[in-house]
């Protein structure tokens, strides 16, 4: 009895053992994962800094002056409607620096930021590389295409709080006073800053269909759920739209929400086209 005891011991610490070099396995694995993403991340940060009077210039400068694109396609909607109040002319923005290391510091963050940003598409192929053998040869097909979706919506989102909420909140925020005895001197930090944040959390806003995604296939939402909590939703969404844009003005929060409306009814549909293959492979197991 004591030798089978000791028998049956031995095997149940070698399964635990086994498990336990997998589990360690798996994150010497997700370790590399990261790793490359990394480098990469300090390869573009690399090239950012390399060339950073230009991305300074045209990049990161480009929402404050009147010549940027966003400004230039309102003034040319002004005269399509021969309103002249669309035509931004001026924008009172004056920066200062009031740290001794402050430019230095300025130029390597901002240039760490971008490189991030650059970098996240190869951060999420290197996370599915990793997720992907675990999943069943019909889970692999449902996903195909996430990684390609996944940054198609960052970079929409970035490229529509850049082009779109960045310069309205600049023009807003820039122009706006309390008082004529104040006068307004931004610090270039507070710039970049929100540049930074209005740009990247849409990015992160643009990413709910893949959420929806994702929890539908986890049973957690439905599309008729999402139906029914719709009104719920705008409500969401509305105060999302006021945190994202630093302006009280309803018509920079207006033009806020409709992409998220729209994400939001795109998030439904995706929910649906879940639903609907899990129902398809449920009929095809019961048959």
């Amino acid at each position: 009895m004591s030798d089978n005891k000791l028998i049956k011991a031995i095997k149940e610490k070698g399964k635990t053992m086994e498990a336990e070099m997998s589990f360690f396995g798996h994150l010497e694995a997700l370790r590399w994962h990261l790793v490359r993403a990394s480098i990469a991340i300090v390869i573009f940060t690399a090239v950012v800094f390399y060339y950073y009077d230009w991305i300074f210039a045209h990049v990161i400068m480009a929402p404050s002056k009147p010549t940027f694109w966003t400004y230039r396609m309102l003034c040319d909607l002004g005269a399509a409607l021969h309103r002249s109040g669309f035509c931004i002319d001026k924008i009172n923005i004056h920066l200062i620096n009031t740290e001794m290391a402050g430019q230095f510091t300025l130029q390597i963050n901002s240039a760490l930021i971008i490189g991030v940003t650059l970098g996240i598409p190869y951060l999420i192929w290197e996370i599915w590389r990793f997720i992907k053998p675990a999943l069943h040869e019909k889970e692999r097909k449902a996903a195909t295409g996430f990684v390609f979706y996944a940054c198609l919506l960052f970079f929409l989102g970035i490229m529509f709080g850049y082009y779109v909420i960045t310069p309205m909140s600049i023009n807003f925020l820039s122009g706006y006073t309390v008082s004529t005895q104040i006068q307004n001197l931004f610090s270039i930090d507070s710039y970049i800053s929100s540049v930074a944040t209005l740009t990247l959390a849409t990015g992160v806003v643009f990413q709910l269909p893949i959420l929806v995604y994702i929890l539908a296939n986890l049973g957690i939402l439905t599309p008729k759920f999402m139906r029914e909590t719709r009104r719920y939703a705008i409500v969401i969404i509305l105060i999302i739209a006021a945190v994202v844009t630093p302006t009280p003005d309803m018509l920079t929060m207006t033009v806020v929400s409709i992409p998220l409306f729209v994400l939001y009814e795109v998030s439904i549909i995706v929910a649906g086209l879940v639903e609907k293959r899990k129902r398809k492979r449920h009929e095809e197991v019961m048959s």
